[in-house]
């Protein structure tokens, strides 16, 4: 049963004109009664969780109980959320600054705060890189994100002063420069592979699932500011089905390069596999969570970590023919460390 807390949150917050919205399409695609579809709605958010996003999202309305049953949902991935990942420590992998600090050795890469106080260290940043990433310490799903040259501006005090109103909530970051494996794919972004782990109470970590995320026509890869995802097996670092926008757009070779990405073998997958493992004993508070990871020539390397790592892209139809969600993985790792 979903948490009785979260779902009154949910009720009270929610935009009623985009559920019926919702509604009218779903009538409009299936035929069923809005009455009936408002109904099964209400029903799912209680028994699974689900909101009004979540049942359109992974059409619900086309699953039997036992196949909803295995989507983590909102509600649900809230409720994992609030189980693994202590409050009170949550801002260090938030912020993208304390992220910096605190995962340093899993960086592989230069970067400075701009604090306002700090204008030589971020003069000598700028003098050594003449093209680098500008990142809001707070934000998701790519927003706000700038790729600068330090050609564009007059001098780098120009530069500087063009950064400062930002201060002290942005951080600037060299430039990754990916594996050319990767790159080949689509080389107008970092495309990176989020990996998804569990640290449970007695210290292990598993590794719950991974999806490539690759960027389309612009210099981020995230799925909802125009890129696209790919099922990945996580045990091999095989990409196993065609990749997918939020427009529902099916891609087996990028429309870009033509490069295909089903099949994808990713290198050094081990040396990832191991990366997050280590990376997910740093802050033991934070037991659940999503590491973007870069392939670079020399290993891969941490991009971010979210803290709350999302659910939707993991379970999409398209990738899921068999009906069946992630939630087994949760509850398969539950039930062995109840019986450790």
């Amino acid at each position: 049963m979903a948490n009785v807390k979260y779902l009154v949150q949910r009720v009270l917050n929610m935009n009623y004109k985009a559920m019926v919205d919702k509604i009218n399409s779903i009538h409009k695609k299936t035929g069923m009664g809005r009455l009936a579809i408002f109904r099964d709605m209400k029903d799912c958010a209680v028994k699974y969780g689900a909101g009004y996003m979540d049942y359109d999202l992974f059409e619900m309305y086309a699953l039997t109980d036992a196949q909803r049953d295995t989507y983590l949902t909102r509600g649900r991935n809230n409720a994992l959320v609030v189980k693994y990942n202590d409050k009170a420590f949550m801002d260090e992998l938030g912020d993208k600054i304390k992220f910096n600090t605190r995962f340093a050795p899993f960086l592989h890469r230069d970067w400075v705060p701009v604090t306002g106080e700090n204008k030589e260290a971020v003069l000598a940043f700028l003098a050594r890189h003449d093209a680098f990433m500008a990142k809001p310490s707070c934000g998701s799903c790519g927003w706000g994100i700038e790729k600068l040259n330090t050609g564009d501006f007059p001098s780098l005090d120009a530069l500087y002063d063009h950064l400062l109103p930002k201060a002290p909530q942005l951080e600037l970051e060299e430039l990754i420069v990916q594996h050319p494996a990767v790159a080949a794919i689509y080389p107008g972004s970092i495309n990176t592979v989020r990996m998804v782990t569990i640290r449970s109470k007695t210290g292990r970590v598993y590794l719950v699932t991974a999806m490539f995320r690759i960027g389309n026509g612009k210099f981020v890869d995230n799925f909802n500011s125009g890129g696209m995802v790919a099922p990945m097996d996580p045990e091999k670092g095989v990409v196993i089905d065609r990749a997918l926008d939020k427009q529902k757009n099916l891609y087996e070779n990028h429309p870009a390069t033509g490069t295909p990405i089903k099949g994808f073998t990713f290198p050094d997958w081990d040396k990832a596999r191991a990366l997050v493992q280590e990376a997910a004993q740093v802050i033991p508070q934070v037991g659940y969570v999503g590491w973007d990871v870069c392939f670079t020539p020399d290993g891969p390397c941490l991009v971010e970590g979210n803290q709350f790592p999302g659910h939707d892209i993991y379970q999409l139809p398209v990738h899921t023919p068999d009906k069946i969600g992630i939630m087994p993985r949760f509850r398969a790792i539950e039930a062995e460390e109840q019986a450790n």
